[in-house]
């Protein structure tokens, strides 16, 4: 089975399955402890969380699957840290999850695939463009 992550480009989080998942926890019913769809807020978050070295990092944790951020780095031939940086930003994003291994921090992605959508105005709205595209 494929575990996709979907991601939105928006300024609104999608919160499409929420009363769903609620009502299975209201039922007792075991859930996904997991989002399945993650929502970035601008277009320049987005480059920046999917910047080379970043996708590059997500590739290394599913190829090698790291026991610390240190053997993670060594797999990128990078500064400790240096990846130490990415690999909170792209925990705090919801990207990846950090588990306790002792004094370690073990980076781990759960899904296999990442599935984007959403669209790029190119045109400034009211809530503002990440282009600096003046109409």
């Amino acid at each position: 089975m494929t575990r996709t992550l979907h991601i939105t480009i928006g300024t609104r989080p999608d919160r499409s399955d929420l009363e769903e998942t609620l009502g299975s926890i209201d039922a007792g019913e075991d859930v996904e402890p997991r989002p399945s769809r993650l929502t970035i807020e601008s277009l320049a978050t987005f480059g920046r969380i999917f910047r080379p070295t970043n996708l590059e990092l997500l590739e290394a944790i599913v190829e090698h699957e790291p026991s610390s951020i240190r053997e993670l780095a060594r797999a990128v031939d990078r500064h400790p840290p240096e990846v130490t940086e990415n690999v909170h930003e792209l925990a705090d994003h919801g990207l990846i999850e950090l588990e306790d291994d002792g004094r370690a921090k073990r980076p781990t992605v759960w899904y296999d695939k990442i599935e984007f959508s959403g669209d790029v105005p190119l045109r400034a709205t009211d809530t503002g463009s990440d282009l600096g595209v003046v109409p």
